[in-house]
């Protein structure tokens, strides 16, 4: 997750109640964004309040998929999936732009109050959900992205290569090799441990050393469709797969033949596999899933899960089977572990299957009032016994002063070890060594001695520790550091190499040796090819040197700038008269200028080093120089914070200059705000309070066009029976707010976008995310998802077309809309990007942008596209894609 700025000299400390956060999502399926804190007001957040970040990014992400009531039907993305690869095509190839490695140390990025460079992460990439290390195939791994795909290496983690972008869903939950070298993959990412629309299901490839996934390896029917898949566990002695979702735990025969389907055999809410458990919340939380284990020695028939609801539910429990999964009965773990805590935890048995560790997240901890962790500890069974009894071999605390950065006295009391244990949780134990364990949280811990003892191999950072220094010859600290947020642990073990651990996390991978006691991890990062970044958004600017700047705000991974190699700039510092020539790109790497989670972002088409990132909730910072910095300890400040402080901004909030006045900027949080200073601002006063849309209102899409503003809104924005959305505008004079039709549909406005063409700024596009009212479960949801109006939002029409026409729009979230120079409509959606080119076909006829072969490479990535940007001559569009980087194509 974004690193909290608890820096030498701006250490802060903050008292982060938990439950705050979490005390209303039993009943809604993601909180609310938050506003910023006070500590919030520059590049980084302050410590404690990360957590708060990393529900509000989830939130910002989920919410407009999921309005207006919180769930989707099972088929929705299918269905849209079905229809895209029916739709005509506007033939153009895309080609991958994010291809440098993505350098988050940089050495001249190193703002001491907007950067985190010098953190120790090394080279970075998206998420990682899961791994797999092919026991046959000596160097062969396998990376499931979190909304990326699948990732291949044969060298050992050296490089990697896509072997999944055209599935219908590129979100990862889960990735096993299966016992006759097959390797399974399991869509629908769980880290959020809650309901996710995203999944189709799971896939087998049978040749995965050489082969790549395809739609035709899926396995089994529609009944995992819309589901999340935490976990796969092959149960090979009984002849079964289990998988681990949202919706239970499920099984299948590891040989039967297609189409044969996967049975519910564990969903305690609706009586399958156990009767007589009390559920105790709504069908949204109900029976979530979140690991299983077959414990070794058993012959596959002695197995355990947990199932439960991350905020605590009536059916939260381990559960256990003595019969390969047929029957269960509920556990009554006995010793250090108290039932009633039990939230979302994971198994690890020892190879011999002689004892049990399992680490846990407290539903008491996570909605009591001032915790500064949610971890009720790890434990193990001595006997392998789900019932214990139980000792407790690490604690928040213990695992705090085991050379851990998030001691209380280094990053502040409210960011404790375990903070996000209901959403970071990875556990492992060395097959050669029942005592050997790995723990994986914010960070990754290491005992060899059944967890008697800790070591925090794997660090959160660097700063705040006594060892870190910005002057580079004082600093000494050594390489027991990775980027944060664990979730995923796995093991080699080819004969006549040493056995490695790999750890996946928000960062990418890093690997070590099992039995390497001295510092330092090996970063699988550092080719470039593990392309997993999610962005949130794409801008792009000339370079006086020659080429283009591409930036781009990030989850987890800050602001990335990337530009040739070799590029140059010529800057004067303030208060100096000299100008310096900068070294902008001398290794041929993208940097991060800005740390913590990206967001929008906004670039000057006429200088790509002039730029504005957003940390979050409107938190923006300006930079003249592309945020080097000339000296090696991050001097002088090159990022200069310009937060408006508005009260009630997204977690990513929106802002722009006006299409045809640069010299006017344009933001929204409950407010709409101008600025004229521009490139020339120097804090948030630079900005003007234009108009209010409303208490309790955010804005989540807004444009410019000659000083003519509209704005979409949302309020309140939690998808539930209160979730409200509106458009605004100043169009014909002062602001007012716009009477919709009532068959608008009642969803998410993620874009807005004014016809180039019409002077005026009349003539807007609404773009709606979502699904339509046929996969929702409440009224309302309508069908459109792309509406125009033409006469200043008096009237609207549904550009969206036929539904049953096969060049009509899908049926998927849309996510922004940019109107070409020639009135050729283009959209990114979940599943792609569409164009309408109006003179030639009209209104509502569309064409998926890409190859005509969906499955050839020269495609954009199936990973979610988010967001739309010209180039700075208009004759290439950026793609920004939610963990496929960021792709370019020929302006349709």
């Amino acid at each position: 997750m974004d690193k909290p700025s608890s820096k030498p000299g701006i250490l802060a400390f903050v008292s982060l109640s938990v439950a705050a956060l979490v005390a209303t999502a039993v009943w809604v399926a993601f909180p609310a964004g938050a506003a910023p804190s006070a500590n919030n007001t520059g590049g980084s957040a302050a410590a404690g309040d990360e957590s708060d970040d990393l529900m509000s990014a989830l939130s910002a992400y989920n919410d407009p998929r999921l309005s207006p009531d919180g769930s989707v039907t099972a088929g929705a993305y299918a269905a849209a999936w079905n229809h895209v690869t029916q739709m005509p095509v506007s033939s153009a190839a895309f080609s991958e732009v994010t291809t440098q490695p993505y350098a988050s140390d940089s050495l001249h990025y190193r703002d001491q109050a907007a950067s985190n460079s010098g953190g120790g992460a090394g080279y970075s990439a998206g998420r990682i959900a899961a791994l797999a290390v092919d026991p046959t195939h000596v160097g062969v791994l396998y990376a499931g992205g979190a909304d990326g795909g699948v990732f291949r290496s044969t060298d050992d983690g050296g490089t990697w290569t896509p072997i999944a972008d055209h599935l219908p869903a590129l979100s990862v939950g889960s990735l096993a090799l299966m016992p006759d070298g097959s390797l399974w993959l399991g869509t629908g990412e769980a880290t959020t441990a809650s309901d996710n629309y995203a999944g189709s299901g799971v896939y087998r490839l049978a040749n995965p050393s050489t082969g790549t996934f395809s739609s035709a390896d899926q396995v089994g029917g529609g009944e995992l469709d819309g589901t999340s898949i935490h976990e796969l566990r092959p149960d090979a002695q009984a002849g079964y797969v289990f998988a681990v979702t949202s919706h239970g735990i499920y099984r299948r025969s590891l040989t039967a033949a297609q189409p044969t389907a996967w049975t519910a055999v564990l969903q305690p809410c609706a009586g399958v596999g156990v009767s007589g458990v009390t559920c105790g919340v709504s069908s949204t939380f109900a029976d979530i899933a979140s690991d299983l284990a077959v414990q070794p020695g058993s012959s596959g028939r002695s197995l355990v899960a947990d199932v439960a609801w991350r905020s605590g539910a009536a059916y939260n429990g381990f559960y256990y089977s003595r019969d390969g999964g047929n029957t269960w009965s509920e556990a009554n773990p006995t010793g250090a572990i108290q039932p009633k805590e039990i939230g979302n935890a994971t198994f690890a048995y020892a190879a011999d299957g002689s004892r049990l560790y399992v680490v846990m997240e407290s539903t008491t901890l996570i909605n009591k009032a001032g915790s500064s962790t949610v971890l009720a500890g790890a434990y193990v069974s001595a006997s392998g016994n789900i019932n214990g009894p139980y000792d407790q071999i690490a604690t928040s605390s213990q695992l705090a002063a085991s050379g851990s950065a998030m001691k209380r006295t280094l990053i502040g009391p409210g960011y404790q070890p375990g903070v996000q244990a209901w959403y970071d949780q990875s556990l492992a134990v060395d097959p050669a060594d029942p005592n050997h364990v790995y723990l994986g949280l914010e960070e990754v811990y290491e005992s060899r001695d059944g967890g008697a003892n800790w070591q925090a191999v794997g660090r959160y950072w660097n700063f705040g520790l006594p060892c870190f220094s910005y002057t580079l010859s004082q600093n000494t600290c050594d390489g027991n550091v990775m980027h944060s947020d664990q979730h995923a642990l796995a093991f080699s073990a080819w004969p006549g190499h040493a056995p490695e651990v790999y750890a996946g996390n928000d960062g990418g991978i890093y690997a070590r040796p099992t039995t390497q006691t001295s510092a330092g991890w090996r970063n699988l990062n550092s080719s470039g090819t593990l392309r997993t970044l999610q962005y949130y958004s794409v801008g792009a600017g000339t370079l006086a040197s020659g080429g283009v700047a591409v930036w781009g705000g990030l989850q987890d991974n800050g602001v990335s700038f990337s530009s040739p190699q070799g590029s140059t700039y010529t800057y004067t510092y303030p208060g100096t008269t000299t100008p310096v020539t900068e070294q902008l790109n001398p290794a041929g790497e993208m940097s991060e200028p800005f740390g913590g989670d990206g967001g929008d972002q906004m670039v000057n088409p006429a200088n790509g080093c002039q730029t504005v990132g957003e940390y979050t909730n409107l938190a923006m910072s300006v930079t003249n120089n592309c945020g080097y910095t000339a000296n090696d300890d991050g001097t002088p400040s090159s990022i200069t914070n310009i937060n408006p402080g508005d009260p009630n901004a997204r977690f990513t909030a929106p802002f722009g200059a006006d299409s045809v006045d640069s010299g006017f900027w344009v933001a929204g949080g409950e407010f709409v705000y101008g600025n004229t200073k521009t490139w020339s601002s120097t804090s948030g006063a630079d900005w003007q309070k234009l108009a209010d849309s409303g208490a309790g209102h955010s804005i989540t899409a807004i444009a410019s066009q000659n000083h003519v503003i509209w704005a979409g809104w949302c309020g309140t924005c939690n998808p539930s029976g209160s979730f409200g959305r509106g458009v605004m505008t100043n169009y014909g004079g002062a602001f007012h707010q716009i009477t919709l039709p009532a068959d608008f549909p009642n969803r998410y406005i993620s874009g807005v976008a004014i016809d180039p063409a019409d002077t005026t700024g009349a003539t807007a596009y609404v773009t709606l995310s979502g699904f339509s009212r046929a996969w929702h479960e409440a009224p309302g949801a309508g069908y459109g998802h792309i509406w125009r109006t033409t006469d200043g939002g008096a009237t609207w029409t549904d550009v969206t077309g036929d539904a049953s026409a096969a060049d009509s729009f899908p049926d998927a979230p849309a996510n922004r809309t940019l109107i070409a120079a020639d009135g050729t409509i283009v959209v990114a959606t979940d599943l792609g990007v569409f164009t309408d080119n109006v003179k030639a076909d009209g209104l509502g006829h569309w064409k998926r942008l890409g190859l005509s072969d969906i499955t050839a490479n020269g495609n954009l990535p199936t990973a979610t596209a988010v967001y739309l940007t010209p180039s700075p001559d208009s004759k290439t569009l950026y793609v920004a894609t939610h963990g496929r980087g960021i792709w370019s194509v020929p302006m349709p």
